[in-house]
């Protein structure tokens, strides 16, 4: 039996619109305007699966006065890939996403602080043959077994929202409730979540909230009533700028709303809610400058979220310590100091040890006390992966992959939540560029000794990150400083006795019997990457140390 389902359609400075969809063979049936200024209309349907766009006067510049354009729901939550419309379906008679029903949302998941997050892009985490030379969500779950093995207990997908092109990283955002279809179903996506949650992984989604392609609807139906009329930041470089940006500050008076705040609001809830993440990063923060809106955001996040742990990350760039300070809107930061600090001494050139002091320890730069505000990494999509910047200066093989080794300890040791970007644990040399298809990862590197050695040495650094509850903490000691032979060690440790020492080596001259004062207690201690045990005596310990290398010890 038809079900009576209701269209709508904000546009209150609009004069006219109509909906147009299969169900009406394509012709137009009227919208009336409330007093809130939306178009309305129902529509008697059966069950199924329907297109639909909308048809409207144009209020924005962009278009000549009045000009009909025809435009899909800004709420749409499916983009049919071979037509553009979107999609509604109807089941029982409502509106739903798609009848995919979630297995495993008793599943317990690990809190914020014990999380090490592995960000990934659909597209390119596969293997691509000569027929499919795009990622979808079940190559992503064909290789969740393979994350668990290497201790991952979080993934950070990058944009999934459908955006321009068929081809891209998702950064510039046409619909904010419709992921992908080149990816798969939302049916998919869910099932790729409800997998990571019976694994133990988290799923954190990357989001844009400060900009939109030229495409998005709202553009074309009131591009001043959602967005800036100019730039939000008119002297701003204008690499930072990457399409229209909304406006957090406007507020209708008429209606007593921010239609940005109330369009934002809507997504964040609908992602929370119907796709069950448990984090979001926050892209491009530095341009999208609102405290007060990412208060409300994030806060609202956790509301929606419930009692299960959920992580708001932002990324500002430069880093600013304020958002997450204790009257910050954000959980964490991403922390660009770590990458931009130890890209230089890993690679044979400037060492300031004060610096990489910093970055191991983000107090030292400002941000707040806790282990959950800096998300460290050593590369990302955004970053040339290390292993190339070795190999642009003729490090390699070897050599190449022991500096790997040095930062991947540094990076799993230090204060904060380690991030790596999907292959730096097996030394992938795959190029990273937006603009270019076919980057799959080189999963056949993994057949390599060095690579596998990589992978394990990862592996097991995780494993002690995740286990060993002084690196939970945010204790931190710079015992030893060496600066003249670029040597320097720092103990991390937890109030029930847990300690961890490392000892970083970033000289290209191995070192037999280098001792080390003031060693935190005397006794036995067992080096982890070398696997032996060692005695510290007088507060001083003797060890042989190879040239870029890192031993990490721990207490026994």
């Amino acid at each position: 039996m038809p079900t009576s389902v209701e269209f709508k359609l904000l546009a209150p400075h609009n004069k006219a619109a109509v909906l147009i969809g299969s169900f009406s063979d394509w012709n137009e049936i009227p919208l009336q305007k409330d007093d809130k200024g939306y178009f309305r209309t129902s529509v008697e349907l059966d069950d199924g699966v329907y297109q639909y766009k909308f048809r409207i006067q144009s209020k924005s510049w962009s278009h000549e006065p009045d000009e009909w354009v025809e435009i899909n729901d800004p709420y749409v939550t499916e983009i049919d890939a071979s037509t553009s419309n979107g999609v509604v379906r109807i089941k029982d008679g409502e509106r739903i996403v798609d009848d995919y029903v979630w297995h495993h949302d008793d599943k317990l998941l690990p809190e914020n602080h014990e999380l090490v997050i592995y960000e990934l892009l659909v597209s390119d985490f596969f293997h691509g043959t000569q027929d499919n030379h795009q990622g979808h969500y079940t190559n992503v779950i064909e290789k969740l077994d393979y994350l668990c093995e290497l201790g991952i207990n979080a993934i950070e997908l990058m944009p999934v929202n459908e955006s321009p092109g068929h081809y891209n990283w998702g950064y510039i955002p046409s619909y904010f409730f419709a992921p992908k279809p080149e990816y798969g179903s939302t049916q998919e996506l869910k099932h790729l979540i409800d997998e990571c949650h019976v694994r133990g992984i988290r799923v954190i989604l990357d989001q844009l909230y400060n900009h939109s392609s030229e495409e998005s609807p709202l553009l074309h139906i009131d591009r001043d009533y959602w967005y800036y009329h100019d730039r939000h930041h008119p002297d701003a470089d204008p690499q930072d700028y990457w399409g229209p940006e909304f406006n957090y500050e406007y507020k209708d008076e008429t209606l007593g709303i921010r239609p940005a705040w109330e369009f934002m609001g809507d997504v964040l809830r609908f992602w929370v809610q119907e796709y069950h993440i448990d984090g979001i990063r926050y892209d491009a923060l530095k341009e999208l400058d609102n405290f007060d809106f990412l208060h409300w955001m994030t806060e609202g996040a956790k509301q929606v979220a419930g009692q299960k742990p959920f992580y708001n990350i932002g990324e500002h760039i430069p880093e600013k310590p304020e958002l997450i300070s204790p009257n910050g809107p954000m959980d964490g930061c991403w922390h660009e100091n770590f990458y931009q600090t130890l890209k230089p001494p890993l690679c044979g050139e400037a060492f300031d040890l004060d610096q990489i002091k910093q970055a191991i320890d983000p107090t030292q730069q400002d941000y707040p006390q806790g282990l959950i505000k800096a998300v460290s990494y050593l590369c990302n999509h955004d970053q040339k992966r290390l292993l190339l910047e070795l190999g642009d200066r003729d490090i390699l093989d070897d050599a190449a992959f022991s500096r790997a080794k040095l930062g991947a300890v540094l990076l799993m040791t230090a204060v904060g939540v380690p991030l790596i970007w999907m292959g730096e644990e097996f030394g992938d040399c795959t190029p990273i560029n937006a603009d270019e298809p076919d980057q799959q990862l080189g999963w056949l590197l993994l057949q390599g000794d060095r690579n596998r050695d990589l992978f394990e040495y990862y592996k097991g650094l995780i494993a002690l990150r995740k286990q060993n509850l002084a690196l939970q903490t945010a204790n931190i000691d710079f015992f030893h400083e060496n600066p003249e032979d670029k040597v320097f060690a720092y103990g991390r440790w937890n109030d029930q006795g847990a300690r961890v020492v490392v000892v970083a080596s970033f000289s290209d001259q191995f070192r037999a019997d280098y001792q080390i004062p003031h060693f935190p207690a005397n006794g036995t201690w067992h080096e982890w990457t070398k696997n032996y045990k060692v005695e510290s005596q007088n507060d001083q310990l003797t060890i042989n140390l190879g040239e870029y290398e890192a031993q990490v010890l721990i207490w026994q």
